[in-house]
């Protein structure tokens, strides 16, 4: 059974997103990035100083990738984009899922190898209409269709394993992997079935000790999984939606958790000014930075 922790974190960020996701720590930069998905805004925060900024977007965006010193990726509603870092200038690298208006990107990881795993849903959560991408150099090929809700995407610490889920089903499969290239090998099997619990297995982080760090949405926690699938550890936090976990700070010994608003009353939010803020969880991990894009 695993050890249940009561929050002792702390608030990195204290503003309410309707839909905080995606952060991810930016080695080159050092700063922290996430986005508020629904609000179209790119957060960023130098954990060191405090100093923040935010970015309106012209689209939802997802996800957040270091490129170089002048450039990220990001993953949007319309596709894959460089952002020039100091001007802001948006151009278009590679649209993954052209002809489809009625979805979004949602989770997403940069593996290893430099080629990103994305994936995309209906805006109104479709049943469905989603899938997940492989993009490698602007090359893009479907890994799952028929994706609702996907998330969770993490890859192992040698690169050989991916790990994803569809929340709508609740189960976390894994798949082998060509650590060179980040492709699968072989078809995922299920990994941890949570089908019948409550909280959806929301987005995840693999430390360097291959321990599964995922949170739940709709439970207000951070679940630890060993490398087996064995259930090691429960961390609470003071908001509800919690929605995707990341290491950071330049040895990626600290863990942060953005969460959400959505999918809330009025009233709720008024009450509880946590939900929808991104935290530090408070703990010390052996974690591992995310994979740099390789254009």
């Amino acid at each position: 059974m695993a050890t249940n922790h009561p929050f002792q974190g702390k608030v990195l960020d204290s503003t309410q997103l309707m839909l905080g996701e995606g952060p991810s720590f930016d080695p080159i930069s050092k700063r922290i990035g996430w986005l508020n998905i629904i609000g179209k805004e790119l957060h960023e925060l130098d954990p060191a100083s405090g100093e923040k900024t935010v970015t309106s977007l012209p689209f939802m965006a997802s996800v957040v990738a270091a490129i170089d010193a002048e450039r990220q990726l990001l993953g949007t509603e319309d596709g894959l984009f460089i952002r020039n870092r100091s001007t802001g200038e948006l151009s278009l690298h590679v649209d993954f899922e052209p002809n489809k208006p009625g979805n979004r990107s949602n989770d997403g990881r940069v593996h290893q190898s430099g080629a990103l795993w994305i994936g995309t849903m209906g805006k109104k959560a479709e049943d469905g209409a989603g899938a997940i991408y492989h993009v490698a150099k602007g090359v893009v090929t479907t890994l799952f269709d028929a994706i609702s809700i996907p998330n969770a995407i993490c890859f192992s610490p040698d690169g050989a394993t991916a790990y994803f889920v569809d929340t709508n089903v609740n189960r976390l499969m894994k798949v082998a992997l060509d650590p060179a290239t980040g492709l699968p090998t072989g078809a995922p099997s299920i990994f941890l079935d949570r089908s019948e619990d409550e909280g959806g297995i929301d987005g995840a982080v693999c430390d360097a000790e291959g321990n599964i760090w995922n949170a739940r949405w709709g439970e207000g926690a951070v679940d630890r999984y060993d490398p087996t699938g064995r259930h090691t550890d429960h961390y609470e936090l003071p908001a509800s939606k919690t929605t995707c976990p990341a290491f950071f700070a330049a040895s990626a010994d600290r863990l942060l958790v953005t969460s959400a608003c959505e999918g809330l009353e009025d009233d709720e939010i008024k009450a509880n000014p946590m939900h929808g803020a991104t935290f530090d969880l408070g703990i010390t991990v052996k974690g591992r930075l995310d994979g740099i894009y390789k254009l």
